[in-house]
C-alpha cells in the first residue's frame, strides 16, 4: 500500500531524516519492515546496529532486507539464527560506512584535482554595477561607510565586501 512506503531523498549518513522518523512513529509490535538494502537504512556502522536493535528488540518488529536474504528476522528466531543475522548485519553495516568514507575521500580528491586545474566552483559572479568603482573609491578613502557603499550599488554589505576583495586582487 502506497501510504506505507517511506522514502527519504537525503543521505543515509544519519537517522535525522523526516520520513525515517515518521516511519518509526508509525511502526508497532509485530509489524514488518522491508528495506531494499542495508545501506538504505543507514551508513553509520554503530547507528545502523543501534537502530536495528531498537526496531527488532524494543519495538518488536520483523525486518526483511530484500537484497540480503540472510537478514530476515522472521527466520531463525533461535540463538543460531540470531547470531548469524547479527554477524551479517555487522559486516554489512561496516561495509556501508566504509563505502561512505571512501566516497567522501574520492569526492575530496576530485574537488582538489579540479581546483588544481583552475576549475571554479559556485555560481559565477554577475557584472559589477556601473557606479561600483566610484562607491568603492569613496568607501576606501573613508568618505562613506561600507553599508552606504553597498546600498548605493544595490548589494548586500557582505557581497560588497567580497567583491571589494576580488576587486583589490585584480587591481593590484
Amino acid at each position: 500500500m502506497e501510504e506505507n512506503i517511506y522514502v527519504d531523498r537525503q543521505s543515509g549518513k544519519d537517522f535525522e531524516r523526516p520520513q525515517y522518523k515518521r516511519l518509526l512513529r508509525k511502526l508497532k509490535k509485530d509489524d514488518m519492515l522491508y528495506i531494499k538494502s542495508i545501506d538504505r537504512l543507514g551508513r553509520n556502522y554503530e547507528e545502523v546496529l543501534e537502530q536495528w536493535r531498537l526496531l527488532t528488540k524494543e519495538k518488536g518488529i520483523d525486518i526483511v532486507v530484500l537484497d540480503m536474504p540472510l537478514l530476515d528476522t522472521r527466520r531463525g528466531k533461535d540463538l543460531m539464527g540470531t547470531f548469524l543475522s547479527d554477524i551479517v548485519l555487522q559486516v554489512l553495516s561496516f561495509v556501508a560506512e566504509n563505502e561512505r568514507i571512501n566516497i567522501r575521500q574520492r569526492q575530496a580528491e576530485g574537488i582538489a584535482a579540479a581546483k588544481a586545474k583552475g576549475v571554479k566552483f559556485g555560481r559565477p559572479s554577475g557584472p559589477l554595477p556601473d557606479n561600483y568603482h566610484n562607491a568603492y573609491q569613496r568607501w576606501k578613502s573613508g568618505m562613506i561607510t561600507g553599508t552606504e557603499a553597498a546600498k548605493e550599488c544595490g548589494m548586500a554589505l557582505s557581497t560588497f565586501r567580497y567583491r571589494a576583495e576580488l576587486y583589490e586582487k585584480n587591481e593590484g
